[in-house]
């Protein structure tokens, strides 16, 4: 049995980031990492547009609204002194109906409160920016610093900062129990590993996870697949960075949008349709029925009670697998897009949306839980990426 100062559960940007942070903050900690797949970025970190958030959307009272724009500022740096692919686009997010206007307005508030440098365009400023999009009320919210990177890149290099820091980081092991009073956890492996303090941070299993240190009883994982179409390489609609609607707020998704990609490549999306497996990403793959059974119940509970519209909203996403409503949506923002404009994508991903099952209601902040000498990361979707080096400090300090 190996003796560890810190355990993370989780290879991910957020697993990724928590053993930065530690190795900073102590570089004689002994670390390990257990990742189950056989590489990094198979999963939410790896499957993200690499979109660098600027902390618009989130209630100042909220975790991402503290970490998101630090966060953004400190993953920019890391990006540029390691010489990784950074763009920074700009982006405009656009009302789609005449009573969006005042969200807008709401938006321009709050992204002032989180440190975001933001301003209110007119019609002919988008123009300029944005030859192709459109403003139904004639004004945007321009955000000039928003960024891309490449999520791969990023992944890698902190993962090779990592073991050159003396981490270890082991693939293709995963825990299967944990003796709790002594400290220790057993793997798919058969391996014995004992740790000082253990992070979760496993991501779209993070609930799963958690329930075997008896942590986090009240939750449970709603997947949502996010489905792309890519800018076809004949078409002539120009996008010169990131284009987005304003979005509900009752719900934790940004609608779908374009964004283009640090190698110049633009695709529209993601939906977030409700799906039925927490690796669903094509056809029946990645569904394990008493997981499937669990989802659709939770879901079924969440589309009767109609908790800030959530029918309505499930019924739209729905309808986006359909390649015309896609377009009839993009259209809003995105005029002149076509049906020979959208290739479909293989690029898709599942969000991992936590569900609190007492409140019957999806969990909208990042939410960490701790118990003993274990912290458990439950909630960290969208802006994670972008918040992970600041949220990491959170995380091990808090």
């Amino acid at each position: 049995m190996k003796n560890y100062d810190l355990i993370i559960l989780g290879a991910g940007i957020t697993g990724l980031s928590v053993a930065r942070q530690q190795l900073i903050q102590d570089s004689d900690c002994k670390v390990l990492i257990l990742e189950k797949e056989l590489k990094v970025g198979l999963h939410g970190s790896g499957r993200n547009s690499g979109v660098l958030h600027s902390g618009i959307y989130y209630p100042t009272d909220t975790l991402k609204a503290k970490f998101c724009a630090e966060g953004a500022q400190l993953m920019a740096k890391y990006c540029i002194e390691n010489d990784l692919p950074i763009s920074r686009y700009g982006k405009v997010i656009l009302p789609t109906k005449i009573e969006d206007d005042n969200q807008l307005d709401l938006l321009h508030k709050r992204a002032i409160k989180n440190g975001a440098e933001v301003e209110i365009i007119s019609q002919n400023k988008l123009k300029q920016l944005e030859p192709e999009a459109y403003s139904i009320t004639s004004r945007a919210l321009y955000s000039p610093n928003t960024s891309v990177v490449d999520p791969h890149a990023v992944l890698n290099k902190i993962m090779l900062d990592l073991l050159g820091s003396g981490a270890d980081i082991i693939f293709g092991e995963k825990i299967v129990s944990a003796d709790v009073g002594k400290s220790i956890i057993s793997t798919n492996k058969n391996n014995l590993y004992k740790y000082s303090h253990l992070v979760n941070c496993t991501g779209q299993y993070s609930d799963l996870v958690s329930k075997i240190f008896h942590v986090g009883e009240q939750y449970t994982l709603l997947p949502f697949k996010g489905l792309y179409y890519g800018l076809n390489k004949k078409s002539n609609i120009q996008i010169n960075g990131l284009i987005y609607p304003v979005p509900d707020l009752n719900v934790p998704f940004l609608g779908i949008h374009s964004v283009k990609l640090v190698d110049g490549d633009t695709y529209f999306g993601p939906t977030a349709i409700p799906a039925f497996g927490r690796e669903n990403y094509h056809g029946f793959s990645g569904i394990n029925m008493n997981d499937a059974t669990s989802i659709s119940y939770h879901l079924l509970r969440q589309y009767i009670s109609n908790k800030k519209g959530f029918r309505r909203f499930t019924h739209q996403e729905a309808s986006l697998f359909l390649k015309s409503k896609f377009l009839e949506n993009m259209r809003k923002i995105i005029p002149r897009l076509s049906s020979n404009d959208l290739d479909r994508s293989s690029k898709v991903g599942i969000r991992a949306q936590l569900l609190d099952k007492k409140r019957n209601e999806l969990v909208m902040d990042f939410l960490i839980e701790r118990k003993g000498n274990t912290t458990h990361v439950l909630n960290a979707v969208s802006p994670a990426f972008t918040s992970a080096f600041s949220f990491a400090k959170y995380i091990l300090n808090k």
